[in-house]
């Protein structure tokens, strides 16, 4: 219902935006419906076979001749990669007026299993892989006084449990960069917005499954799993609205509980993990 509003109003004409981490899940379905409403996109992602696909996908869902649909390949981690390439999409096609930062891996698994290269590796990709779009387009939306960044973070952005140490405090960081930003570029019109979405059917749900400690399994069927498509049209319609927290599904009511009963909220993870450890026979 809200969608069908948003088609027609096509709020987006004449905009633009990159989205990086298009060429699936959530990123490929924000890319998607942003075309729909009349936008133009450039997708980011390392690799090329799946970026070439995306982007056919994305312009079947154009509505006018007139609009484009891009793809960087590179590693957003890398700014000897990203700041070129950025910078001749700049050259070519304008400043764009978005930037969705969708970068993210998730290796869950026991932390005394996880070495320090995996502490980094999350953190090189989800942080830094967050920082580079961001530092390469700052420039130029300092200049032009116009901009809105919107970074990915996740519900283990206010919460943490067991099996995601090396997960849970990237999405901190991604937090704490985004309160930075918003207050520091407040003078220059920027907008940030950072998202929490909880379970999400995609790729890297399903290849996170495959690391999953069996606790985390069995705690994670509390929740739903949301679509791609459905966490996209609250995304969008929250950067539409300029806020600066996203909550896509129960986010919102579960950030609300852990910000004013955090005690009652690790009494109920700490009793599922206590519940989980009992069915797999750990606490006898």
């Amino acid at each position: 219902m809200v969608k069908e509003k948003l088609l027609k109003k096509q709020p987006f004409k004449e905009k633009s935006a990159i989205v990086c981490g298009g060429s699936q899940g959530i990123g490929k379905a924000t890319a998607k419906l942003f075309v729909q409403l009349g936008g133009n996109v450039c997708i980011v992602a390392r690799t090329l076979d799946k970026l070439k696909a995306a982007a056919e996908e994305i312009k079947s869902f154009t509505i006018n001749e007139n609009q484009f649909v891009e793809i960087i390949s590179c590693d957003t981690s890398d700014m000897d990669q990203v700041e070129p390439l950025f910078n001749e999409y700049i050259k070519n096609f304008g400043v764009p007026d978005y930037l969705f930062n969708y970068v993210g891996i998730s290796f869950p698994d026991y932390t005394e299993k996880l070495t320090i290269e995996n502490f980094r590796f999350h953190m090189n990709t989800n942080f830094f892989g967050q920082l580079c779009p961001i530092k390469t387009l700052l420039p130029h939306y300092i200049t032009r006084k116009e901009g809105h960044f919107i970074n990915m973070s996740s519900i283990s952005g206010f919460i943490g449990l067991m099996g995601y140490a090396a997960y849970t405090p990237t999405k901190f960081a991604i937090v704490g960069l985004s309160e930075g930003l918003r207050n520091e570029y407040k003078p220059f019109n920027i907008n940030i917005s950072v998202i929490f979405p909880p379970d999400t059917d995609t790729p890297h749900l399903h290849k996170e499954a495959e690391t999953r400690p069996e606790e985390l399994n069995i705690i994670a069927e509390r929740g739903g799993i949301l679509k791609p498509e459905d966490v996209a049209e609250t995304i969008l319609k929250g950067v539409l609205k300029k806020k600066f927290y996203i909550f896509p599904g129960s986010a919102k009511f579960m950030w609300r509980m852990m910000r004013f009963f955090p005690k009652l909220v690790h009494w109920v993870t700490d009793g599922d993990l206590k519940k989980a450890r009992k069915k797999l026979g750990k606490d006898k």
